[in-house]
């Protein structure tokens, strides 16, 4: 009886150790972002599912919600994070410039901050600069106020 435990115990660690095996070759890497930012596989539960995956257009982090497509690109500069969400809209991935976009940033030590982003009509996106430089990962959740419909995209970047 100990025998048929023992074996079914190891049988199951090894099969157990083939999943996990699987599922690291599974994951993709994006050429086209930069070391400093990987993307995060969760999104929002109002989310709609995708046919194809989301492109980068920017060369950020994709997640398609609704008929709203919102890509986060960082950009590292002296004094701080330049955070950029391209919020478009459609088929056509038109800009939305007349939402009211908050990111809530959340510190490598558990703290939250919250920032408010600023349309740049020139760039056709939203931006705001982040002060923050302790070295660690940053998760952040967009959300974008449209005319009262609200959007949301989780996303990461790393300092």
């Amino acid at each position: 009886m100990k025998s048929l435990k023992s074996n079914l115990i190891i049988l199951g660690s090894v099969g157990l150790l083939f999943l996990v095996a699987c599922n690291k070759g599974d994951q993709a890497s994006d050429t086209n972002s930069s070391p400093a930012s990987s993307p995060v596989a969760s999104q929002p539960a109002s989310s709609a599912p995708a046919a194809a995956p989301a492109k980068a257009t920017k060369g950020g982090q994709v997640v398609e919600s609704g008929a709203y497509h919102l890509e986060f690109v960082t950009e590292k500069e002296a004094t701080g994070t330049h955070l950029d969400l391209f919020l478009l809209k459609g088929d056509k991935k038109e800009p939305v410039p007349n939402a009211k976009v908050t990111a809530q940033v959340q510190l490598p030590d558990g703290k939250q901050q919250t920032l408010a982003l600023k349309y740049d009509a020139e760039g056709k996106h939203y931006a705001v600069v982040f002060l923050g430089k302790e070295p660690g990962q940053y998760p952040v959740k967009m959300t974008a106020d449209i005319n009262g419909e609200k959007v949301d995209g989780r996303f990461t970047f790393t300092q």
